[in-house]
């Protein structure tokens, strides 16, 4: 198979290099052409994936038109900030009988409109390409990949076949992909880890340990879950790979660009100080608006995510906002699951 990969961060960049070493004939898009050629000189992504050798047979381009000109896959790299003004870029050069697979690898939801990544997608393309809609996602640093350290992850779509069309297209003996078909909860619970990921980072760097961080995980995956079920979600996928499975990699890697960004926080930085060390896209910070504007439009109680919101966007200390979440009034641990259960 033909595969377009449009975008070159370190992410865009892993799974090119996977599907190249899987046989595909791969053309990756970079928005700027001095980053093109950087790559082709070296042969490497120097600026974000350092260290992973690209494959010879691997082409680059800074030509949208002509990377998706033979291509039957499109996979989508890039961040999801930048995921409507990309799929209407490229919607311009699709072609329904071509064009027979959009995966979508972005971590987010979109500002202003709450919507999903792949519902941003659908929006931007014709009826014809929303049953090629296939959303990917676990735990996956790029680091990792481009490495080929084993990693599992999970292709979710409306339709079996298109999620086991990506299936077939990304897996390797380094890489193992499962489908799943509940589209709402595999995206949720990618975007949302994030949040919690900068949370845990924050407690790293005040210097608390590994009970404070053990608390943040499970009981933000437990607001995941709260916000996910209100919007259709299968509650079972959150125990899956996208949920618990990316929540723990993103929590406890120095991979991890919202831990890294949290610890700078925890350790007295402002954000904007924070974001320009990281140097790459720290998804959790949007997502966060997004979250608690969605939570409090939903009537969806989220305590990490409103003192995530506090600290990163209204000034709050992050030590006050652990304070906060631990004299929280008294409540069951599984009160939104045994309602009517009674000792």
């Amino acid at each position: 198979m033909r595969v377009a990969v449009i975008g070159a961060g370190s992410w865009a960049t892993a799974l090119a290099v996977l599907l190249s070493r899987n046989g595909k004939e791969v053309t990756m898009w970079a928005r700027r052409q001095q980053q093109i050629e950087e790559m082709l000189e070296y042969r490497e992504n120097r600026s974000y994936l350092p260290g992973v050798s690209l494959p010879p047979q691997l082409r680059l381009t800074a030509d949208l038109e002509l990377a998706l000109a033979d291509a039957e896959a499109v996979v989508l790299g890039v961040p999801s900030h930048a995921v409507r003004e990309t799929i209407k870029r490229v919607a311009g050069f699709l072609k329904p009988q071509q064009h027979r697979l959009i995966v979508n690898t972005a971590k987010g939801l979109e500002e202003g409109s709450f919507l999903r990544l792949s519902q941003v997608i659908a929006s931007e393309l014709p009826d014809v390409f929303r049953d090629k809609i296939v959303v990917l996602s676990g735990p996956s640093h790029a680091e990792e990949v481009g490495r080929e350290i084993p990693t599992a992850v999970v292709a979710a779509a409306a339709k079996r076949e298109t999620a086991e069309a990506a299936q077939d297209l990304f897996m390797s003996p380094a890489f193992r992909v499962y489908t799943n078909p509940d589209v709402v909860g595999v995206e949720l619970g990618g975007a949302l880890k994030n949040i919690i990921a900068l949370c845990t980072g924050i407690s790293d760097g005040l210097g608390f340990g590994d009970n404070t961080k053990a608390a943040l995980m499970t009981r933000g995956l437990a607001e995941i879950a709260r916000l996910g079920s209100s919007l259709g979600a299968q509650p079972l996928t959150f125990a899956g790979l996208a949920g618990v499975g990316d929540l723990i990699v993103t929590c406890t890697s120095l991979h991890s660009r919202n831990r890294r960004a949290g610890i700078l926080i925890g350790q007295g930085k402002k954000l904007e100080e924070a974001l320009a060390e990281i140097k790459m896209v720290v998804e959790g910070v949007r997502t966060c608006k997004v979250a608690r504007s969605l939570a409090q439009n939903l009537g969806v109680s989220m305590p990490i995510t409103e003192q995530a919101y506090q600290v990163l966007f209204a000034g709050a200390d992050p030590r006050e906002g652990v304070a906060r979440l631990m004299q929280r009034g008294k409540t069951h641990e599984m009160e939104e699951v045994v309602l009517n259960q009674h000792w």
